[in-house]
């Protein structure tokens, strides 16, 4: 079973390979659709922009594919690669996005509370998801953002509470995010992206 992880310039391209070695999982760093192709799981890591993460990802070719793989098995997006699964983006502009999971991604204006939301918050379930399994009641991540999905409630696995209610796990099909770190997030994290090769 290998874990493709895509590999377009994202920033915590290697946080998220570490993880997973650590689990002894088998994956690849790779912009080869052929590779994406074999691999049994995909990962789409991301950090920074969105309009910045879109133009590199369409430099790579590899939108067709993900989007043609993502019909056939687990894809998982991670921070501002969950936030590239919706169908747009109004970060600096407006930026079209994969369209995997119906939605956008907009500026948080939580009253009262810091931007970006840095640390570690609270996941608070919502729609039962096969990659929130056994984590127990109040599981912790750590979340580093300043934009949020928007986005139909039964496409929201978890959510977190940031001056509201802002999606933190989402789904649909094949199709999964986070828009946490896992590979930041200590055992809970790591009994995720399990949970994700598990599938």
């Amino acid at each position: 079973m290998t874990t493709a992880i895509i590999d377009y310039g994202a920033g915590n391209l290697f946080s998220v390979k570490n993880a997973l070695d650590y689990i002894g999982a088998d994956s690849i760093v790779t912009k080869d659709p052929a590779e994406l192709e074999r691999a049994d799981k995909i990962i789409l890591p991301g950090v920074g922009a969105f309009a910045d993460a879109m133009k590199k990802l369409g430099e790579t070719g590899l939108i067709d594919t993900i989007k043609e793989q993502a019909k056939k098995k687990p894809l998982l997006g991670i921070c501002l690669g969950m936030q590239m699964l919706f169908d747009k983006s109004f970060e600096f502009g407006e930026t079209e996005g994969l369209g995997l999971i119906p939605g956008t991604v907009e500026l948080m204006t939580p009253p009262g509370l810091l931007i970006p939301q840095i640390g570690w918050n609270r996941l608070i379930y919502n729609e039962k998801c096969a990659v929130l399994d056994g984590l127990g009641d109040e599981p912790y991540v750590y979340f580093v953002h300043s934009y949020a999905a928007h986005c139909g409630s039964e496409n929201v696995a978890a959510y977190t509470d940031y001056g509201g209610n802002v999606p933190a796990c989402v789904f649909k099909g094949n199709v999964y995010g986070c828009q946490f770190h896992p590979e930041k997030s200590g055992e809970t994290g790591l009994k995720i992206l399990r949970n994700f090769l598990a599938l």
